[in-house]
């Protein structure tokens, strides 16, 4: 199922238990493999595991089931990270908890493109664009010069290309092969090295699909832009970066803000482009909900700006 929920959680334990499993094969996408990964950190664990890794964040004291997975959707890299994300529909909360432990990290991933051929198109691009959102995360933090950030943009880069082939002719194994691939290195922990990292365009997407159920990278989509014109000026040297070194924007004669905001309309147009969902509304979400998704809006520090909560819901209600 997309976006796993707490009461699915439970039934894989109950089954995993009675079966008594030594393997868990995740055959599917990002929340395929997440939900895989969450089971088999709870199956030995005598506490509920809603309350200890998606409350408490704490790490299994417990035996841990091995994961493999299969791709047949990209786009979370959740084959190559410790990363597992739930949610719980009774106190709309979509939380992800990123397990220091690595045993918790699949043994073993197929990554064969062919297997994502068969793939909607509307999921397709959703996957192309939380990959994106991924790099974009890990980039804008920090602002000294590293080596972490020159990857960042080739991946960024890259994505772009082949993502305009495959939207044309998303059966072209070359273009397929090459956003599979950037997928896993946008968030297996690479590019984040000596970064703070930002994630606030997920806390926002997954509030939002906790109350609509919307598909993640649609969510990502659908807030990104009005998240990332409300911080620019906090770290417009990146920004400014980021449209001339990724966007190919000619800063001649022109303001660093003016740079800046023609760098994100550059991406704006390459996301509409695409396809992809530009507003929340779109996905189900109305005004009543706007204090509700703020409310269950994880707050972090690690980006250019640390939100108020009627910073949250000016965000929320641009992105309606």
């Amino acid at each position: 199922m997309p976006n796993p929920t707490l009461e699915k959680l439970y039934e894989g334990v109950e089954i995993a238990r009675k079966h008594n499993v030594d393997l868990l094969l995740a055959v599917g996408g990002g929340s395929v493999c997440d939900y895989a990964k969450a089971v088999s950190v709870s199956v030995h664990c005598d506490e509920d595991p809603w309350e200890k890794y998606y409350l408490k964040f704490e790490e299994p004291t417990c035996q841990i089931i091995p994961v493999g997975c299969v791709l047949t959707m990209v786009g979370t890299g959740s084959e190559m990270n410790a990363g597992a994300v739930i949610t719980n529909h009774e106190t709309k909360m979509k939380i992800g908890h990123v397990f220091a432990d690595e045993n918790i990290m699949p043994k073993f991933s197929i990554l064969n493109p062919k297997y994502t051929l068969t793939l909607p198109h509307y999921q397709m691009v959703s996957g192309i664009y939380d990959i994106f959102n991924h790099i974009c995360e890990q980039y804008f933090s920090g602002e000294d010069d590293n080596t972490s950030d020159y990857i960042s943009e080739g991946l960024m880069k890259s994505l772009i290309h082949s993502s305009r082939i495959a939207n044309k002719n998303d059966q072209d194994y070359e273009a397929r092969s090459n956003i599979m691939w950037t997928a896993t290195w946008a968030l297996n922990t690479l590019i984040a090295k000596g970064k703070s990292t930002d994630w606030m365009v997920h806390m926002l997407g997954q509030a939002v699909g906790a109350y609509t159920d919307a598909t993640h990278g649609m969510t990502l989509a659908a807030v990104s832009l009005p998240y990332y014109k409300y911080i620019m000026s906090y770290g417009l040297d990146k920004f400014k970066r980021f449209a001339v070194n990724v966007w190919d924007v000619d800063a001649s004669g022109k303001s660093d803000e003016q740079v800046a905001l023609e760098g994100l309309g550059a991406m704006e147009s390459w996301m509409k482009e695409l396809g992809l969902v530009m507003n929340i509304t779109e996905l189900g979400a109305n005004p009543d909900m706007i204090e509700g998704i703020a409310n269950s809006t994880i707050v972090l520090d690690g980006g250019y700006k640390v939100l108020e909560h009627d910073e949250i819901v000016r965000i929320l209600r641009e992105s309606l």
